[in-house]
């Protein structure tokens, strides 16, 4: 499947966000990544609600979705290894 925003392809999900909001935001720091550590995990994520904070609307609902679609994977990832 092809995003395409104001006729422009949007290839990832950053080029996505930036095309559709006109921001440019660090998806990896509201979704994570696979290899962080719990600490760095927390660290991130303290990093994220502060910047949540100063965002206001179309930009800090994206970031807010990020986190949860994030936060829901990796649960649904944890209860598939147990």
């Amino acid at each position: 499947m092809k995003l395409y925003v104001g006729g422009q392809e949007a290839l990832t999900p950053r080029e996505f966000a930036e095309l559709a909001l006109g921001i440019g935001i660090d998806v990896e720091l509201f979704a994570g990544g696979e290899d962080e550590t719990a600490e760095e995990q927390a660290a991130r994520l303290d990093a994220a609600r502060d910047i949540l904070r100063d965002l206001d609307g179309p930009a800090a609902a994206f970031g807010s979705a990020l986190m949860h679609t994030a936060e829901r994977s990796r649960a649904r990832t944890w209860k598939a290894a147990a």
